[in-house]
């Protein structure tokens, strides 16, 4: 009998550890972890406990219609895991992979509990498209510039992806830890979104399937290059919260996107920027609290809490900023532009700490996952790894111009801007709506000023250690 542990990977087409469970034993016990380090810890969030009930209820039913079970138990999985093989004479514990610092470190106790009482704890492939010891440099060391890890990636072959089993071969559970579809929302509390639920995307992973076929057949794919940036079309694949949950295999959304032309290439980059992240933060775990570039955690940040405020709420005047942040609350989700013009708000034109950001991101965005909202914040700040120079400040107007030119993004989550038509809605007349809370000259002197004296200082004192 194996268990397979399933985590990050809510699905049954392409998972690696659950094909090779059913190949090679004769019962397949599905677990699941109700993990309070996870669910209530640093980066909790309703949103994310409400689509993750609702992928587990989806994989609950999957595993039902193929005459298995999924156990889910809750503890702490580093001693809950082994105990609940015990219970149930296991022979193995199967996982996918998970490179974060938390899962490693659970990862490795959980082995060494389950080697106390022989049984084998293995985890393999299923969270991303290539593995870090699949890209490294010349050297062995792991890649921290995005263009020659891409190059590398790309030049990978994709394993082989996966169908779903026809039987999952379970066996009787116990009734406690049985979890039948309907019931495991009321195991994690009911979780009840931030978010309006209108607005949210339907978990799990038929939902996230119909989501894929959509988008790898639709125009908006084939020009994604030019479409990915335009703020009020459906230029973006929404599938980010399926690949941050599992719900769907990065392997397979890669070789379904896999045709020729510039979208299809520019869309398989957004998916190796994935693994990046993924990447870097194994092989540089302090990034979780610390700049890349540790010159820049001497940058003396605001800490005006009215400030912070007012961004948290899209109540800075800059009506482009507003509405992505607006977005964010309404809908769980933000289009990527959007996070880009936030983050650099928030970071250059107020010069707040992006730890704080990318907090509050966490706390809302149900595609959340720390590798890649760290990186995309750092990204912005421009104290992650983009050689990009600090001075890459975004003028908010003339960004919401260029990719918001008909002005209809705004309009749909600043509403009271309605009234003004096309692309004057990034330039409202004096009184038509809330007075801008910095002025983008004053604030760009500003933040070049901080940043230069801590690039300055750190040339001065040399690399940190």
């Amino acid at each position: 009998m194996a268990i397979v542990w399933f985590r990050r990977d809510l699905r049954l087409h392409d998972h690696p550890a659950l094909r090779w469970a059913i190949e090679d034993f004769e019962r397949v016990v599905p677990l699941y972890v109700l993990d309070d380090a996870l669910l209530k810890g640093r980066w909790a969030s309703a949103n994310r406990a409400w689509f993750l009930a609702g992928a587990l209820e989806s994989l609950a039913a999957a595993i039902e219609e193929r005459g298995g079970r999924l156990a889910v138990i809750h503890g702490d999985p580093r001693s809950a895991v082994v105990a609940f093989a015990k219970s149930i004479g296991a022979d193995a514990i199967l996982a996918s992979r998970d490179h974060g610092p938390y899962g490693r470190a659970r990862d490795a106790a959980v082995t060494i509990a389950a080697t106390g009482v022989g049984i084998p704890f293995l985890a393999g492939r299923g969270l991303l498209v290539h593995e870090p010891e699949d890209i490294r440099r010349a050297d062995g060391g792991p890649y921290s510039l995005f263009s020659p890890f891409h190059r590398r990636w790309s030049e990978l072959p994709l394993r082989a992806v996966f169908d779903a089993p026809g039987a999952i071969p379970t066996g009787d559970l116990a009734a406690d830890v049985a979890a039948t579809a309907g019931r495991i929302a009321g195991l994690l509390g009911d979780p009840r979104p931030t978010a309006d639920p209108a607005l949210l995307l339907e978990p799990g992973e038929p939902a996230a399937r119909a989501r894929l076929v959509r988008w790898a057949a639709s125009d908006a794919l084939r020009d994604y290059h030019i479409g990915r940036d335009r703020l009020a079309v459906d230029g973006t694949s929404r599938l980010s919260q399926d690949l941050r949950w599992g719900t769907l295999s990065p392997v397979e959304v890669v070789e379904r996107c896999g045709g020729p032309g510039a979208g299809p290439a520019r869309f398989r980059a957004e998916i190796a920027w994935r693994d990046f992240y993924a990447h870097l933060l194994r092989s540089e775990p302090r990034v979780r609290h610390e700049s890349f570039k540790r010159e820049y955690d001497a940058i003396e940040w605001q800490t005006d809490e009215a400030l912070i405020q007012a961004w948290r709420d899209g109540r800075m005047g800059y009506p482009i900023v507003d509405a992505g942040m607006r977005q964010l609350r309404a809908t769980g989700w933000m289009h990527n532009r959007a996070r880009m013009l936030a983050a650099s708000f928030l970071t250059k034109h107020l010069l707040v700490d992006w730890r704080i950001g990318e907090a509050h991101f966490m706390e809302h965005l149900v595609d959340g996952d720390p590798a890649s909202n760290n990186g995309g914040w750092q990204w912005a700040a421009s104290t992650g790894t983009d050689p990009q120079p600090y001075f890459r400040i975004f003028n908010p107007t003339l960004q919401g111009r260029r990719h918001d030119p008909t002005g209809d993004y705004v309009r749909r989550w600043v509403p009271e801007l309605a009234a003004i038509p096309g692309a004057d809605v990034h330039e409202p007349p004096p009184g038509a709506y809330l007075p801008r809370i910095v002025d983008h000259a004053l604030a760009r002197a500003r933040s070049l000023a901080a940043y230069g004296s801590a690039s300055a200082s750190g040339r001065r004192n040399g690399p940190a250690v």
